[in-house]
């Protein structure tokens, strides 16, 4: 079939749906925002293609970096939440890496985090190496050649990435110098980074303490702490503001201080560096902002699920409206629907946005993404009570879903109207493979699987709510 191009998406503005609003409230306590990030974050590593926590890692690094800088209360809560959100963009340039390179983007977002970007040569190797993993020689060239000859393809990439992280910060109320901190994270002290190349002071201060605490982590993660010290005094004056390689240079013989960041209560420590006077706590509506924030990330990773969380979460409470679920269960669909995908962050666009039939490996890969998704919101014990509902997307009632192959006996009816909300989605959105599909076609789909593989109950409630469904 012939690919299909996308609609393009623009930014969904990060507020509660008026119906949900008006919803009961769920009877629990506020709870610290630093807490829901932290565990969240997790899911922002897969898309980079780090190794779990080291979102959390750096904020540890930057945090001390900001402690002996001195830093005031207010520039230190600002640091620590840009610290937690600094990947905040990394899914909306992950389509363009992976078309750009010919591979997994995870891949190549992991090993161009290990190169000298200022060394031409070794910027050019390891360009080449990434490009076309595991295709023909000719097709590595052809793209090696395309990216060669895209103007500032470097500057676009992360320009889309920069922007979209400080706009997301800016959506769930944090202040300007967090977003700005987002926004030039990748900017270096010799005035050759991305996006703008700003040089020097002129790079806000806690961008210099993000950049180098994230490459500290990298490194060390890596090689230990002889690795961290051998870049970072090579890249001194260079990428890094001087005063802060000073600082770390300093910790070279402090053990305690590395074993903390691979140690077991590394999500305490994140949690205790967070600017007492500062704290931020969310109540029910506050955790409904961070999950659209969420989908936001989770929805940019392809151009063809520009809408697709926030479509399933809207079509998952209305047909729970329909067939008379309380408002609070409403709430809790409205939030599984709204992070029941947010497993795709750890899958490939190589596999994603394939435009072909996918093979034995890569479906395999996809299937797997409900785990992640398990794996990732059971860490917010604020979600405790949504994050299985939203792992089970993909069980079927006679077994032949996955990742875990679940039957009715374990499908309640929030999971099964959940599946039937995905399930339409999924068919009348564009794919890469083929248009969406019109009303009538996908109900035909899926009043065919109506008691055997779908919930009779969700289908025919969502057949209730008759062709007006489209929320796009």
């Amino acid at each position: 079939m012939t690919a299909r191009t996308p609609t393009p998406r623009s930014s969904v503005p990060i507020t509660v749906p008026a119906p949900l609003r008006a919803a009961v409230r769920q009877h629990a306590p506020e709870i610290s925002l630093s807490e829901v990030l932290s565990a969240l974050s997790y899911a922002l590593d897969l898309t980079e293609g780090q190794l779990p926590g080291h979102t959390n890692r750096t904020c540890v690094i930057g945090m001390r970096l900001g402690e002996e800088l001195g830093l005031p209360p207010a520039e230190k809560t600002a640091l620590y939440f840009a610290l937690l959100l600094k990947d905040a963009g990394c899914s909306s340039n992950a389509a363009k890496m992976a078309a750009l390179f010919g591979s997994d983007d995870r891949l190549v977002k992991q090993r161009m985090k290990l190169v000298d970007w200022h060394q031409p040569v070794e910027l050019a190797l390891r360009t080449a190496q990434l490009c076309g993993v595991g295709q023909s020689v000719g097709d590595r060239v052809r793209h090696f050649l395309g990216i060669a000859r895209t103007p500032d393809v470097t500057r676009e990439v992360m320009q889309i990435r920069c922007d979209r992280g400080a706009d997301i910060a800016l959506g769930l109320g944090f202040p300007g110098a967090t977003a700005a901190a987002i926004r030039a994270l990748d900017e270096h002290w010799c005035g050759l980074g991305q996006p703008t190349g700003l040089k020097g002071d002129s790079i806000p201060v806690l961008a210099r303490i993000a950049n180098i605490a994230q490459t500290v982590d990298v490194f060390h993660s890596a090689g230990g702490v002889r690795a961290v010290t051998r870049v970072i005094r090579a890249r001194r004056g260079r990428w890094f503001d001087p005063q802060l390689v000073d600082l770390v240079l300093g910790w070279r013989r402090d053990r305690d201080f590395w074993q903390r960041l691979t140690g077991a209560v590394l999500r305490d420590t994140v949690l205790a560096l967070e600017p007492g006077a500062h704290i931020r706590r969310v109540d029910s509506d506050g955790l409904d902002v961070v999950a659209m924030a969420f989908a936001e990330i989770i929805d940019a990773k392809s151009p063809f699920t520009a809408r697709h969380s926030f479509n399933v979460a809207e079509y998952a409470q209305r047909i729970a409206a329909q067939l008379g679920l309380s408002p609070v269960e409403r709430r809790r669909l409205h939030r599984a629907g709204l992070l029941h995908d947010i497993g795709k962050l750890g899958v490939s666009n190589r596999i994603l946005d394939k435009p072909g039939k996918l093979d034995a490996e890569e479906r395999a890969a996809v299937e797997h993404h409900p785990r992640f998704t398990w794996e990732i919101l059971q860490r917010v014990d604020a979600f405790g009570d949504f994050a299985w509902l939203a792992a089970v997307h993909h069980e079927k009632l006679d077994g032949s879903g996955y990742p875990w192959g679940l039957g009715s006996d374990h499908l309640d009816l929030p999971s099964r109207i959940l599946a039937v909300a995905d399930m339409y989605e999924a068919l009348s959105a564009d794919r890469p493979y083929r248009a969406g599909m019109t009303h009538e076609k996908a109900m035909e789909i899926l009043i065919r699987e109506k008691g055997t593989k779908l919930c009779a109950t969700a289908v025919d409630g969502l057949a209730a709510l008759g062709g007006g469904m489209a929320t796009r």
